[in-house]
């Protein structure tokens, strides 16, 4: 049993060693400490007298308080998990021997459907409006996300070499470093083309990177995102225009078409199905959506 230290430097005491024996990163560490620090101040409400004091029914209230508060069952879950590994290290340094948050669970939050865009604002986003470098490579990599339904670390990974013109078919690697070949649509092909053709003038440093900033860097998600943002407000797009937003587009509009659950799985790159079928929860809103409206059994009578 280690010398035990003020109970109010037990957090610091508990940081230090996530980053000393964890090697844990500074930001990983920052999200630990806003966690317990939330948790801390929600309890002073509740007469907290200490770490060491702390039990599951006082864990409970606090945690329906800040759900209560907006918090929700995704943030607390990560709270409880830090409350929990928190308390796992108090036990094996010896300074206390309970773990109040093992038993308590996060209040469930509803899943958050995808934003999508419709076929129509999905045109009306796909027109470049003059042929600038900067344009025929945005709207390259906002084709080639739509057509092929890529993520944005995929896309600013893609190299030339993963890029097939003559096959009009692109490999990617993915989440877990599993490796997938995907079709890239006439539309995409095209826009990549006209890109391609004009890559060269920024590519100063001869990277393999298949898209480039001015200064022949290879570009971030950071900057992707920007640009697409920047394309979204430019031509009016209704709501914000992301990357991700453009791949549940894909994913969206390629199965209300088909109806292939399996075949929209391998080409998101998804590794259980289970992530891919809220995708037919979307599909399945819009078609409540249309026969609320259009069916005459369906429409709801005006409140008196």
């Amino acid at each position: 049993m280690s010398d035990l230290p003020d109970e109010s430097l037990w957090v610091d005491e508990f940081l230090r060693h996530l980053h000393s024996e964890r090697q844990l990163s500074p930001h990983t560490l920052q999200h630990y400490r806003r966690d317990l620090q939330k948790l801390d101040e929600q309890l002073q409400e509740l007469q907290f007298a200490g770490w060491s004091s702390l039990n599951e029914k006082r864990l409970r209230q606090a945690i329906a308080m800040l759900h209560g508060n907006g918090l929700s069952g995704r943030s607390l879950h990560r709270l409880l998990s830090a409350t929990r590994t928190f308390y796992h290290y108090l036990n094996r340094e010896g300074w206390i021997d309970k773990n109040p948050a093992l038993a308590v669970q996060a209040p469930k939050s509803g899943r958050r459907l995808p934003a999508t865009l419709d076929p129509d604002q999905v045109g009306q986003l796909l027109t470049p409006p003059n042929d600038e470098p900067i344009t025929l490579r945005d709207f390259a990599m906002m084709e080639l996300i739509y057509s092929s339904g890529l993520r944005v670390s995929e896309l600013v990974s893609l190299r030339i070499q993963m890029v097939d013109l003559g096959d009009a078919s692109l490999r990617v690697i993915g989440k877990g470093q599993k490796t997938r070949v995907l079709p890239i649509g006439k539309p995409a092909l095209n826009a990549l083309k006209k890109w391609l053709a004009v890559r060269e003038l920024w590519n100063k440093y001869h990277l393999p990177e298949v898209f480039l900033g001015q200064r022949g860097r290879a570009l971030t998600t950071r900057s992707v995102e920007q640009r697409l943002a920047h394309w979204g407000e430019y031509l009016g797009t209704q709501g914000r225009v992301y990357p991700h937003r453009l791949r549940h587009s894909f994913a969206s509009h390629l199965l209300e078409s088909s109806q292939d659950l399996r075949a929209v799985q391998e080409l998101l790159g998804h590794s259980d199905i289970s992530t891919t079928q809220i995708y037919t929860h979307l599909d399945f809103q819009h078609l409540m959506q249309v026969y609320e409206q259009a069916h005459p059994r369906a429409r709801r009578k005006p409140r008196d």
